[in-house]
């Protein structure tokens, strides 16, 4: 993203503090929204004529706050000046400008040498701040791409995700993981190609498992020549470049030459290729010839929601589509959404040739100039009216309609079970956000504490935390909390809330954004339920709902018990669909607990504790693994036994055991 000169931010002017706010934190999303700065037009209208005064008539950007210096709105102007005057006559502005304007106390501006930069530059403040009053592009992850490896002699086929740093050639994007995955089996299919990384590619010294399943030649043990694997290499690079109907071609010809020659199992060879590659060609949904490579963007809204479906083109064939469902505010126009969805979701990725798009914009020039400028080379943006091309665009619309009403369908019957959630725990509001935590560990080492979130779109996976547990006496250390016995979950509950509400008052502690939970949910019963609200009361916040579950008798699914404070333990009925959602919850957390949990104890079991050790080096180590045989032994060794290693000296025997034994 080009950025422009932050010598030119211009200093902010603090606002009047509005009067009459109050301090007191709520938990109800009703009570956040409260906190707020009052609206007050006369004053927001005041501040923004303040900075009038002063601006330029130069393109840049500007940044609208509130009082407490939350970001309300970031755009993007030709002229300062005349774009920020807009917004000083309350009455021609809409209702959703109005209430931004009303809650504005402060303005920051940057001044840039064109207005095309100025658009790269708004996108990418919208994508970093986030303001409320923007569109906002959710689920915005990098694309896989599949990687021909330029680095080796013998390149190697790989999945790639992230920044290019590697030689080689990319190709992509796609639009999932299983699509890539698909793709490179059958590519390694027809063209023999290896997927093992350079490592594993030197210490060969016989042919693997891919070999003998037929998916790769096997250079590492030299049954093919170099210049016959580069002969494959070209032959994939042209497959993916669009040029598959030739190279079909070829390896037809070249199968009817071996049958013709009697070498049937040259042949079959070639065959199984020619298979492969049909496979690829079969999961390409829909072509258009002529468009090589493409992205179609199509938009359908409903009832103050909006679908926006990407489709990918890349070398004549299609790499699949995803859906995206930006934040927005319901008054936004079609047109709008779709130019503020372009600029964010190109931020980070190079467009492509040609984009076709379900709406005409009304900035699309300077639009092509800002995507030309982040390709660096031409690209053209069009909202074709007739012809295949606009084939293309109907039916990316007809995806995302579908898309859309799937996912209004699944809204409503969320919130319909967190109204039921609301219901059954006495709530004053349907929540929001939930959150649901739990423990796991292996007799006490590895201890892992996990937090889930839902709430009316479902799972928020983004907002998931795994807390290590600190302080345990099988070893780890921490002098931050209070002591942690191993195995013990009532002091790892108590250690996991206290950080995350700790951080969470140091962080939010008027509740300003939205990352405070309506509802609070523990896996376990009275005794986590004791521990919870006692975290939460040290910490003076006396106003969250907490409700533990425990499993019922025979930890039986169906009999769960829920404990609140002040209200006897009760149960649902088996057939609840609330009870259903609660389960499915606490499963989640579960088996995200559990699956931090492991990925801990795979890292440990990978970890040498010599190296943890300050002062004992490379030579020393294997010292001692070669005279004891194992780390293990080592740290169960005396300090005679350690001084009987060559190379050791009494001091360093000393850190060693030292090191192990600090008790002694």
């Amino acid at each position: 993203m080009q950025k422009a000169d932050p010598t030119a931010v211009e200093p902010a002017k603090p606002g009047t503090p509005e009067e009459g706010l109050s301090d007191t934190p709520t938990g109800t999303e009703k009570a956040r929204k409260a906190k707020r700065t009052t609206p007050n037009i006369e004053l927001g209208v005041t501040t923004i004529r303040d900075h009038v005064r002063t601006l330029p008539n130069a393109p840049g950007v500007y940044r609208m706050m509130d009082e407490a210096g939350e970001v309300l709105y970031v755009g993007k102007a030709r002229s300062l000046k005349k774009r920020v005057a807009n917004y000083t006559h309350p009455a021609k502005l809409e209702h959703r400008i109005f209430r931004m304007v009303s809650e504005t106390r402060r303005m920051e501006f940057v001044t840039t040498h064109t207005e095309v930069e100025a658009l790269l530059l708004e996108s990418n403040l919208i994508k970093r701040l986030r303001p409320r009053f923007n569109v906002l592009l959710r689920d915005d992850k990098t694309f896989p791409h599949i990687l021909m490896t330029g680095d080796h002699p013998f390149p190697q086929l790989a999945k790639h995700r992230g920044a290019r740093k590697r030689k080689g050639d990319y190709f992509g994007p796609f639009a999932s993981a299983g699509s890539v995955n698909r793709t490179i089996t059958a590519l390694q299919r027809a063209f023999l190609l290896r997927n093992c990384t350079d490592g594993v590619f030197s210490s060969r010294t016989r042919p693997c498992l891919q070999y003998q399943i037929k998916r790769c030649c096997a250079p590492c043990v030299d049954y093919v020549s170099k210049a016959e694997y580069s002969e494959l290499v070209d032959q994939a690079k042209a497959f993916l470049g669009g040029k598959s109907s030739a190279i079909q071609r070829d390896l037809s010809e070249k199968m009817q030459q071996a049958a013709d020659a009697l070498e049937f199992e040259s042949a079959a060879v070639y065959r199984n290729r020619i298979r492969a590659l049909t496979a690829v060609q079969a999961h390409q949904d829909i072509n258009v010839e002529g468009v090589e490579e493409a992205d179609v963007i199509a938009l359908h809204a409903d009832s103050g929601q909006t679908c926006i479906q990407v489709f990918f083109f890349r070398a004549g064939s299609n790499f699949g589509n995803r859906a995206y469902f930006p934040s927005h505010d319901k008054d936004t126009d079609d047109p709008d959404v779709l130019a503020a969805f372009l600029g964010q979701f190109y931020d980070d990725k190079t467009p492509p040739r040609l984009i076709l798009l379900s709406h005409q914009l009304e900035e699309v020039e300077l639009i092509e100039q800002a995507l030309s400028v982040r390709a660096e080379r031409k690209v053209e943006v069009l909202t074709p009216q007739r012809g295949a091309k606009r084939k293309l665009v109907e039916h990316a619309v007809t995806n995302a309609r579908e898309a859309l009403g799937r996912r209004m369908a699944e809204s409503a019957s969320q919130r319909k079970l967190l109204e039921g959630v609301a219901a059954v725990f006495g709530l004053e509001n349907m929540p929001e956000r939930i959150e649901v935590y739990d423990n796991s560990h292996t007799g006490g080492t590895n201890s892992v504490g996990g937090m889930i979130v839902a709430g009316p779109d479902g799972l928020m996976k983004n907002a998931y935390r795994k807390f290590n547990i600190k302080n345990v006496v099988d070893g780890e250390t921490s002098e931050t909390l209070d002591q942690v016995e191993a195995g013990d979950d009532y002091a790892m509950m108590r250690q996991v809330l206290t950080r995350r509400f700790g951080r969470a008052l140091k962080e939010d502690p008027e509740r300003s954004s939205e990352t405070w939970p309506d509802l609070i949910l523990i896996d376990g019963g009275q005794g986590q339920l004791k521990v919870s609200l006692e975290v939460l009361e040290e910490l003076g916040i006396g106003d969250l709902p907490v409700v533990g579950i425990a499993k019922g008798l025979d930890r039986d699914a169906g009999r769960e018990r829920f404990f609140m404070p002040g209200r006897a333990p009760f149960t649902l009925e088996r057939q609840d669909p609330v009870l259903y959602f609660i389960q499915r919850l606490r499963d989640e957390a579960h088996r995200f607990a559990i699956e931090t949990h492991r990925a801990r104890r795979t890292k440990a079991m990978s970890q040498n504790p010599l190296d943890e050790i300050p002062g004992i080096g490379a030579k020393r180590k294997k010292a001692l693994l070669h005279h004891f045989g194992s780390a293990r032994s080592v740290t169960r060794a005396g300090l005679a036994d350690l001084l009987a290693v060559d190379g050791i000296s009494d001091a360093v025997a000393r850190k060693v055991y030292d090191f192990f034994h600090d008790d002694a």
